[in-house]
């Protein structure tokens, strides 16, 4: 059982779990992934409600996100995923099915073709309608030099909300 909200109803929950870890999700055909995001921003652009997500070019994810139409951002509202989380933003699904390895259920989206996490607490599900790749010349030498040694640099996909629900489970 879900309840429907608002996209910026639990914009604090979002932004002070970011830092411990959300995660995307994402559908290209029959290929589906989920990783660890730590990064991201809510916000209003070109009058619409929109999340954005950054995914380095290296990771298995950024594969399907230049294939997919959508995406999902799964929150979780307690620490019952901690070991989920260090799992998914540590391991590539390039080699290994990671529902399976960290026991996630990909539950069918409701407005989207993306999976979304069951069980956790917050979801969003996002249209892709805008990519952005960096810069590096762009971005200041410190963040440059802590970030992007391996100057493996992120694309920003941003994602119309087109639903925010709480799972009730």
């Amino acid at each position: 059982m879900s309840e429907q909200i608002s996209y910026n109803a639990m914009a604090q929950e979002l932004l002070g779990q970011l830092p411990r870890g959300a995660f995307l999700s994402v559908r290209a055909e029959e290929r589906i992934n989920t990783m660890t995001i730590g990064w991201g921003s809510l916000g209003y652009f070109w009058n619409l409600p929109v999340l954005m997500v950054a995914v380095r070019y290296s990771r298995y994810t950024y594969d399907l996100m230049e294939e997919a139409r959508d995406f999902s951002v799964s929150v979780p509202l307690n620490s019952d995923f901690k070991k989920s989380l260090a799992g998914t933003g540590s391991q590539s699904g390039r080699d290994i099915d990671k529902f399976k390895v960290f026991s996630l259920k990909a539950e069918k989206g409701k407005s989207i073709e993306s999976p979304v996490i069951g069980s956790c607490g917050l979801v969003y599900e996002c249209r892709l309608i805008f990519k952005q790749t960096m810069d590096p010349a762009l971005l200041a030498p410190e963040l440059r030099q802590k970030f992007y040694s391996q100057e493996d640099y992120h694309v920003m996909y941003y994602g119309e909300i087109v639903s925010t629900y709480l799972n009730k489970n």
